[in-house]
C-alpha cells in the first residue's frame, strides 16, 4: 500500500520524512494539489455499487483503494498553477481532489475537515479548557468597553492576532504585544481583538505529538521576552512531560480529531505549563535538529502503519 504526501515542492520538513520513508522501502507519491490540473490528474468513477478512483503525479499513477496513509503537510491550493486560472477552477479542484480522497480508508495526518477547524483560536481555547489544560484569562472582543474591563482585572495585558498568523506570512502576522491597563481601547471595535494575561515565562515549550508519541522540547525564555516566534536567544533541549499535561494531550488531541499537532506552552516561574496553542500543521524541524528527537522517523512509522 501506498503513502501520499501533499506538500508544496520546496518543504525541508517534508523531506526528512520522505527520505526515511524511501529508506524503508515504504511506497509513496509526493505531490502538490497546486499542480491539479496539470502535472497532477485524476479520475474516480462511481458504478456498480463501487468507488473507483485513480490520481497520476508525474509518471506515477496510483489507485485511491491503495492509499495506505495520506499526510497533509504544506499543499499549495489546487488549480493555482493551471494555464488558466480561476475561482472557480480552484473550488472545482479542490472538491474533486479532497472529495475522491475522502472516499478511500486511508489514515489522515490530519483529515482537512478536522485541520479546518482545529485552526481557529477560539475553538482552541475552549477544547483546552475542556481537556483540563491551564489557560491565561483571554478575552476576544470588539467591545471597547469588556476590553477596558478586562484591563482592569489583569492589568498585565499582551494583545495577539485571533488568526495566529506566523512571522513568515507577511503582512497578516501581528506580533504579540505586551500593553498596560491604560491603553485606548477604542480601536477594538474596528476589529476582534484578543488580549490575553502575560505570562510571566522562564522557558518556552514546544510539543510535538505524533500519534500517541509525544516529544516536548524546551527553550530557556528571556524574562523580558514576549514573541518567541521573533528571537533566537537559546537552543532547544529535551524536557519531561507531567503527567497532568501528558493526560490533557490525550483528551485534546482526541476531541479535536487529530493524529499530529503541535503544542506551545509557556512555562511559567513556579514551573506550571500554560497553554498558548496548538497548531495542527506546526513545524518540528527545527525541534528535531537541536534536540535530536526523531520525530521524522516517528511521522515515517505513523504513515508506514497499514489502516485498520
Amino acid at each position: 500500500m501506498t503513502v501520499l504526501v501533499l506538500t508544496c515542492e520546496e518543504d525541508l520538513t517534508a523531506d526528512m520524512v520522505v527520505t526515511i520513508l524511501h529508506d524503508r522501502g515504504v511506497p509513496l507519491v509526493r505531490l502538490d494539489p497546486a499542480d491539479l490540473p496539470g502535472r497532477v490528474a485524476l479520475s474516480a468513477d462511481y458504478a456498480h455499487h463501487a468507488f473507483h478512483g485513480y490520481l497520476k503525479a508525474d509518471e506515477r499513477m496510483v489507485s485511491l483503494r491503495s492509499l495506505r496513509s495520506i499526510w497533509v503537510r504544506r499543499p499549495g491550493t489546487p488549480g493555482t498553477r493551471a494555464e488558466e486560472q480561476s475561482a472557480w477552477l480552484a473550488t472545482e479542484a479542490e472538491h474533486a481532489l479532497y472529495g475522491m480522497l475522502t472516499c478511500t480508508p486511508a489514515r489522515w495526518m490530519n483529515h482537512p475537515v478536522a485541520a479546518a477547524q482545529a485552526r481557529y483560536k477560539p475553538w482552541q481555547l475552549h477544547l483546552a479548557q475542556q481537556s483540563g489544560f491551564t489557560i491565561p484569562p483571554t478575552l476576544i472582543t470588539t467591545f471597547p468597553s469588556d476590553a477596558r474591563q478586562f484591563a482592569t482585572t489583569h492589568r498585565d495585558l499582551v494583545v495577539k492576532s485571533v488568526s495566529g498568523k506566523h512571522p513568515s506570512e507577511p503582512p497578516m502576522v501581528l506580533p504579540t504585544t505586551r500593553i498596560g491597563p491604560d491603553v485606548d481601547f477604542t480601536g477594538v471595535a474596528a476589529s476582534p481583538t484578543l488580549l490575553q494575561r502575560h505570562i510571566h515565562k522562564q522557558a518556552d515549550i514546544r510539543l510535538t505529538c505524533v500519534g500517541g508519541r509525544l516529544f516536548a522540547a524546551r527553550k530557556q525564555a528571556d524574562p523580558d521576552e514576549v514573541d518567541s516566534r521573533f528571537t533566537q536567544n537559546a537552543a532547544w533541549k529535551p524536557t519531561e512531560v507531567p503527567d497532568t499535561v501528558r493526560r490533557s494531550v490525550a483528551a485534546y488531541l482526541r476531541l479535536a480529531q487529530l493524529s499530529y499537532g503541535a503544542f506551545d506552552f509557556a512555562e511559567d516561574r513556579e514551573g506550571s505549563w500554560w497553554f498558548l496553542e496548538c497548531n495542527q500543521g506546526g513545524q518540528f524541524g527545527f525541534v528535531q535538529l537541536d534536540t535530536d528527537q526523531p520525530i521524522a522517523q516517528a511521522i515515517a512509522t505513523w504513515l508506514a502503519e497499514e489502516p485498520a
